[in-house]
């Protein structure tokens, strides 16, 4: 909070200048001239700048001061079908982790992805902000996801994020949290949340004003994830093999 009204004062100062100069002046602030007062922005949008290329999904994550939005890094290298996690990933993140590479070999062939990238590749996960221990069953249905999404070539909607865990027959599964998840994706500039069918009991917790800012879809399995959670219009391109 300091530093916000450190930014305000700035904002102030600027105007007593303009109106002590020109006492007549009405001086009016809006959002497109904050940059000539405070500089240019000194943040970027994170998810969207991370979301732009394949491979990569925004999930949700409790937290015990509260929620958070987590980032899911999926990529490939030359290899023999090794499975690399890192992140600071504690056992049952691991385990979602190899689950959801189970559950994409599975379904390679009816996703249209080829069976053969998985005996010529390594396959990486990676949840950055690695000096945070990261752990709990909530990330299945995004580490899915980013992992359909690097071996589809289709990017996951930068408004989106998501969280559910997920059984090896593709079933999305309840997770805890939902209320201090939804509010951080709200906190976070994101439109649309992916939740499991089975928390919609605790929908009636989210905060009002958080609920109406959002958009929520509700996943009965891995399927929903994929109709929800990337744009129609963004097809399936073949994924491209790692260079030598």
């Amino acid at each position: 909070m300091r530093s916000l009204e450190r930014e305000i004062g700035k904002v102030f100062r600027h105007v007593a200048v303009r109106v002590a100069e020109q006492p007549e002046t009405t001086v009016h602030i809006d959002a497109a001239g904050l940059a000539e007062i405070l500089g240019q922005p000194k943040y970027e949008n994170e998810v969207a700048m991370r979301t732009s290329v394949p491979g990569v999904a925004t999930g949700l994550a409790w937290t015990p001061v509260g929620g958070d939005i987590l980032f899911i890094e999926a990529a490939k290298a030359p290899g023999k079908g090794s499975l690399i996690l890192t992140g600071q990933l504690g056992d049952v993140m691991r385990e979602s982790a190899q689950a959801a590479l189970s559950l994409i070999k599975n379904r390679a062939a009816g996703l249209g992805i080829d069976t053969g990238v998985f005996e010529r590749s390594d396959i990486h996960i990676h949840v950055p902000a690695g000096a945070t221990p990261k752990d709990g069953p909530s990330a299945g249905v995004a580490m899915f996801t980013a992992l359909y999404s690097l071996l589809s070539g289709r990017t996951v909607r930068g408004d989106t994020a998501m969280t559910g865990e997920i059984s090896l027959r593709g079933l999305a599964l309840p997770v805890g949290g939902i209320k201090e998840k939804v509010t951080a994706a709200a906190r976070a500039g994101l439109k649309r949340v992916l939740l499991p069918a089975r928390n919609r009991r605790d929908y009636d917790e989210i905060p009002e004003d958080t609920r109406n800012s959002l958009e929520f879809v509700w996943l009965e399995d891995v399927d929903g994830a994929i109709s929800a959670a990337f744009d129609p219009q963004n097809q399936a391109q073949p994924a491209l093999e790692p260079v030598n």
